[in-house]
């Protein structure tokens, strides 16, 4: 099939076409599956940004934490950025939120296995439960001691 074809050799080109062929509204002629799994895949990329930048405010607020020895702007700016950032992609993809516990859980785990690589110290050192709600991760004046 030609859209096959247009879709696995030049995307940018394919991506084009569909978009005129749906803004004439020629649904016949449009490569709809496929469409159909871009969207899909737009949505799974706002999810893993949503994981990203939680996994880093989880990381640097485990660090703060546990090595408050360290503790600098460069981590508070970061976790600053992070609850912006984070504000921000929940208030442009309200959906998100009901994603929020999953990806809490996810981000969490990945901030652990980061926090031992960065930090030297053994994973049993944090807890295998988030030590704090949401709210307080996002919270500006939040500053685990």
């Amino acid at each position: 099939m030609k859209h096959d074809t247009d879709y696995e050799k030049d995307f940018y080109g394919w991506a084009n076409r569909q978009a005129k062929l749906l803004r004439s509204r020629n649904l016949a002629k449009a490569d709809i599956e496929h469409i159909a799994e871009e969207i899909e895949s737009m949505g799974r990329s706002e999810l893993r940004e949503l994981e990203s930048r939680l996994t880093v405010l989880f990381l640097h607020l485990l660090k703060w934490q546990y090595q408050p020895s360290y503790r600098g702007n460069s981590w508070r700016y970061s976790i600053k950025e992070q609850r912006q950032k984070i504000a921000r992609h929940l208030r442009h993809n309200p959906s998100l939120k009901s994603k929020l516990p999953e990806a809490l859980a996810d981000a969490y785990s990945d901030a652990i296995l980061e926090a031992v690589k960065e930090t030297g110290l053994d994973e049993e050192n944090f807890p295998r439960d988030i030590p704090f709600s949401y709210e307080q991760a996002m919270a500006p004046d939040f500053w685990p001691d």
